[in-house]
């Protein structure tokens, strides 16, 4: 909606008109209207007439997002466009129509008021004339039929978008919400267990977008695991904690600009990455998006999404990938270079060389048990990776057995086939003393449940795999059965206990994050807990700390105190970051030329869960 020069807010002629409420019919509408309230007025001249209550970079964030603006906002920018207090009335007596729910009594715009009316009647002005009793039983009837049909529309939209007024959010099979959102569209959005952590960013972000100027950072993961098939166990609550964590302790110190989160997920099995990641990209301008953190698991559909995210120049650091080559290479698939790109986590290559360096140089005869596909038969990158190397890495690939070599396809049924893999290591006619383990710790527990009872249990047994293990419970009985001795060995990063020794000389980068991540966000309390059961929240933390730190170093050496960093600006920085420029809570690290973490021999850590690591028998 466009108004003539003259007859905008702010002419030289003084003759102003506005918009009228009555005739707007759509989100798009209402937003085209706000924009013409402001007239020729500059987003800092509102924003001082707004006395304090928005920012110029608020009004130009909301007033070019594709969404009904929050009615907080509008209730601020009426005022300070200059209109008066009917007119106010009007305005939000419009905006509570189009938000599906019954507008504000009192005033035009109020229950029975023309502004109503008028509105559902298709804005169309009628004067009701005393004793046409049958036009306004028409009237009326009319009216209410419109009512009716609009909100059947809402309620079904509603039912659509996760029960929410928000199109950035979408339900689909089995009622699963993913999407993306600010935190303001609820905190059960994405499942209850997340109401802490998603009441705590939406407070944080209200802060920071009435406070000034601000960019915004996305996390990306899958946020629930209603699918059967899931490779996530729950783990991702205390990934979103320890990224929320971040922002928090970043938005706290004396630098600009603050950040905002929004919090995108591919739901269960990353399924719907693609839904996510467009509507990322579509407001990368809008909402001044200059990084992504998180990303999901070393499979397919997290590399797809990268590599949509590196067409729209967005920067990356993921928490999680471990697999070879997913980094700006994009040697993990051969498709060229992903752009942007960086991560935290230590490579797999990291983690079974520390292992291999821990077996000592007895000989072993080692099976090899692998998986290839996820459950939603894309390519499992994190399990092809540890394939490989555990075929490469000498002090590994030594002790194979190539008659030992046993592949599962998780769609078959694991609790199947891995009995009758755990059974032929007694048939073999060789002593098979150790396994390495190429499949994901979904499947783990009943793999050692196998190995407990074959027939030839007694035989000590060596389980080597990669971090996904470490979520494993550690109590799981097959671990601690006395006629079935069985150890397993995993690398990761070093447990909260090792980075709280005095052995440790970063132990106050880690202590300095326990106390954030306990402490209370916003009336909400974080489990330590979470900091105990998986390293996930260590390393989304440091994928947050890691964008936050590209992002202060380039409104450093940038234009000025106004000008806020893009995207560009932020990935500049992101491949720049050496010699340990991120005091992450897993210990200080940089970034190398194709987004890694150099040196990780210092944090690769071997852990043992199970019985003592048994003499090789070979």
């Amino acid at each position: 909606m466009r108004l003539p020069q003259e007859g905008r807010p702010g002419a030289a002629n003084g003759q102003a008109k506005v918009p009228d409420p009555l005739h707007v019919h759509g989100q798009k509408e209402f937003r085209e209207a706000l924009k013409e309230l402001r007239g020729e007025r500059s987003y800092q001249v509102v924003a001082s007439a707004s006395r304090g209550g928005l920012s110029a970079t608020t009004i130009h964030n909301v007033l070019t997002k594709d969404a009904l603006p929050k009615r907080n906002f509008v209730a601020k920018y009426l005022p300070a466009c200059g209109l008066g207090e009917a007119d106010q009335e009007r305005w939000l007596a419009c905006w509570e129509r189009l938000n599906g729910q019954p507008a504000q009594p009192g005033g035009p715009g109020g229950p029975g008021g023309p502004g109503r009316w008028q509105g559902l009647l298709g804005g169309r002005r009628r004067r009701l004339r005393v004793g046409v009793a049958a036009g306004v039983v028409l009237a009326l009837t009319a009216a209410l039929v419109a009512w009716q049909v609009h909100e059947s529309n809402v309620e079904r939209f509603r039912e659509q978008h996760c029960g929410t007024s928000s199109p950035d959010l979408v339900t689909g099979p089995g009622g699963e919400c993913t999407g993306v959102t600010d935190g303001s569209d609820g905190a059960a959005v994405f499942g209850d267990d997340l109401k802490p952590v998603m009441k705590a960013i939406g407070a944080e972000n209200t802060t920071v977008t009435d406070g000034g100027d601000y960019v915004t950072f996305a996390f990306l993961t899958p946020l629930s695991s209603t699918d059967a098939n899931s490779l996530t166990v729950g783990q991702y609550v205390a990934e979103l904690e320890g990224a929320y964590t971040a922002v928090e302790e970043e938005n706290k110190k004396d630098s600009r600009p603050k950040i905002r989160l929004l919090v995108a997920s591919m739901g269960s099995s990353e399924r719907a990455w693609k839904t996510a990641v467009d509507q990322l990209k579509s407001v990368k301008d809008g909402e001044h998006l200059v990084a992504v953190a998180g990303l999901g698991l070393s499979q397919q559909e997290t590399v797809d999404a990268t590599r949509e995210l590196a067409k729209a120049d967005l920067p990356m650091i993921g928490d999680l990938i471990t697999a070879d080559g997913f980094d700006a290479t994009g040697a993990v698939d051969g498709k060229g270079p992903i752009n942007g790109l960086a991560r935290v986590a230590l490579s797999n290559t990291d983690q079974l060389t520390a292992i291999s360096k821990q077996l000592g140089t007895g000989r072993r005869t080692a099976a090899l048990v692998s998986t290839q596909v996820t459950p939603n038969g894309t390519r499992d990158l994190y399990t092809e990776s540890l394939r490989k190397g555990f075929r490469t890495i000498a002090g590994l690939k030594k002790h194979l057995d190539p008659n030992s070599d046993f592949a599962f396809d998780p769609r078959g049924g694991p609790g199947a086939i891995l009995p009758t893999i755990s059974q032929n290591f007694c048939n073999t006619g060789k002593t098979i003393d150790t396994v390495y383990y190429a499949a994901r710790v979904k499947y783990l527990p009943g793999f050692l449940d196998a190995l407990a009872q074959r027939s030839c249990h007694a035989q000590p047994i060596t389980v080597i795999t990669g971090s996904d293990a470490a979520s494993l419970d550690p109590k799981v009985k097959a671990l601690h059965t006395a006629d079935a001795p069985i150890t397993v060995l995993y690398s990761s990063f070093p447990s909260p206990e090792q980075l709280r020794s005095p052995a440790n000389p970063d132990r106050g980068l880690y202590e300095a994050f326990v106390k954030n991540f306990t402490a209370p966000h916003h009336d909400q309390q974080f489990p330590a807990r979470h900091l105990t059961s998986s390293y996930w929240a260590i390393v989304a933390h440091d994928a947050v700390l890691t964008a936050s730190t590209a992002l202060h170093n380039a409104a450093a050496h940038g234009a000025g105190p106004t000008h806020l960093p893009n995207r560009y600006a932020v990935r500049n920085e992101l491949y720049a970051l050496r010699n340990d420029a991120a005091a992450g809570a897993s210990g200080p690290f940089g970034i190398a030329a194709h987004g890694t973490r150099p040196r990780t021999d210092p944090i690769a850590t071997v852990h043992r869960l199970g019985q003592a690591l048994p003499k090789p028998t070979g």
